[in-house]
């Protein structure tokens, strides 16, 4: 385990996922494109980028609900997924409870059902209906469910938009305690920046393609990297800074080369999704 009390995934160990040349270009926009990645047993992976560089649509690719146009994704055959979604509407007039709502996904084991509830921190919770839960406390039902199926790969997208700061940092927590119990690689998009280095063991940076990735220990000393985060004058608001030698194609046609800055602000829940529409693939 890393000083930083992580798991250090074993470099050679045998990917559960591989992604190559991927290319998702619905109606022929592209939104990906010429994707290499590789999800290695027991590491947390962390996507960043700016809103419309594609990190949902990979997390989709990657879990199977959208078919790539291109290139190629091959799964480990020990590969068994937990996914999270961006969001997950639930009508508010349905009497649902929690119990109820993990067992949709096919678990009825009674004491099952505890345990990933007592796992996640929201124990004696599962008669109470999802309508009445607090954020933090609906997004832990949610990764109970995806724990259910005993996953040797959790996939989170934007798991904590809505959620205070305290709530972001708790729930950053407990997915490194869940990793560390069951061993499984945590594959993430994320726009809470300060999370990329107390909680990754790699960071890839996507653009529609890979821009940059590599282990927050040895890219944090290097001065581009340094240059890629900054922490924001409001709070939570973090600066984005995106310095690269290369250029987006985006869609067919040249990008703005990635060697000028591109600023991103960043900042949690609504502030980020009005935020950066510009930037939008």
């Amino acid at each position: 385990m890393s000083p930083e009390g992580l798991a250090i995934a074993v470099p050679h160990a045998k990917p559960l996922i591989e992604v190559r040349g991927l290319t998702v270009a619905p109606g022929g926009k592209r939104i990906l494109w010429d994707v290499d990645l590789a999800i290695r047993p027991d590491e947390i992976v962390t996507l960043v980028g700016p809103n419309g560089s594609g990190k949902t649509t990979l997390l989709r690719a990657i879990v199977g609900a959208i078919r790539p146009d291109g290139g190629e994704i091959r799964r480990s055959p020990s590969l068994r997924i937990g996914y999270v979604p961006q969001r997950l509407a639930i009508d508010r007039t349905m009497p649902i409870t929690v119990d109820r709502f993990l067992a949709l996904g096919g678990a009825t084991d009674a004491a099952a059902l505890r345990e990933a509830l007592e796992r996640v921190g929201i124990a004696g919770l599962g008669g109470q209906q999802m309508a009445t839960l607090s954020g933090g406390q609906f997004q832990r039902a949610v990764l109970a469910r995806a724990l259910l199926r005993r996953p040797t790969m959790l996939v989170l997208d934007e798991a904590t938009q809505g959620l205070d700061q305290p709530g972001v940092a708790a729930f950053y927590r407990l997915i490194e305690e869940v990793r560390r119990a069951l061993g499984c690689a945590v594959v993430m998009a994320s726009h809470d920046l300060h999370v990329v280095m107390s909680a990754s063991d790699r960071v890839i940076c996507l653009n529609g393609h890979v821009c940059c990735e590599g282990t927050p220990t040895v890219v944090s000393a290097r001065p581009e990297y340094r240059a890629l985060f900054g922490l924001g004058t409001e709070g939570t608001l973090a600066l984005y800074r995106h310095v690269h030698d290369h250029r987006h194609d985006v869609g067919g046609t040249d990008g703005a080369p990635c060697g000028e800055d591109h600023h991103h602000h960043h900042a949690p829940a609504d502030a980020d999704r009005s935020a950066g529409k510009e930037h939008e693939a």
